[in-house]
């Protein structure tokens, strides 16, 4: 069964990679938005993925923000978030790492990348 991956990221860079790398295997489907905005949009839509990557820090609405509203929605709470940032400070790595699923620095290796989303995917079975 195709897995959905949603990448929500200001750099269409980071999301340019998330694609190229995970939809080499024919089980992921990567689909992106570049803001918080967006997202919930897409999740509007009935659209809900099987795991969000989540930038924190972009324009306008911030990742903290962004997951903050996903795990207050009924229908959005049970999407494993995996926040994929740049900030690499300790405060940001340890709420990142109790808020999310999962907490991941850029740059990151795509191997690493998919196996991590692999065991967050695994966890919900």
């Amino acid at each position: 069964m195709v897995k959905t991956i949603l990448v929500v990221d200001d750099d269409p860079s980071v999301a340019y990679t998330v694609k190229q790398g995970l939809e080499l295997d024919v089980n992921y489907r990567v689909i992106s938005v570049n803001s918080g905005i967006k997202c919930f949009e897409l999740l509007k839509q009935g659209e809900l993925p099987d795991v969000i990557l989540l930038d924190i820090m972009m324009p306008g609405m911030s990742g903290w923000e962004t997951l903050n509203i996903i795990r207050k929605n009924e229908s959005w709470r049970s999407i494993p978030v995996v926040f994929l940032t740049a900030r690499t400070d300790n405060i940001a790595k340890n709420a990142g790492g109790f808020l999310a699923d999962d907490y991941i620095e850029k740059p990151f290796k795509l191997l690493e990348l998919k196996q991590r989303i692999e065991r967050i995917l695994n966890k919900k079975i």
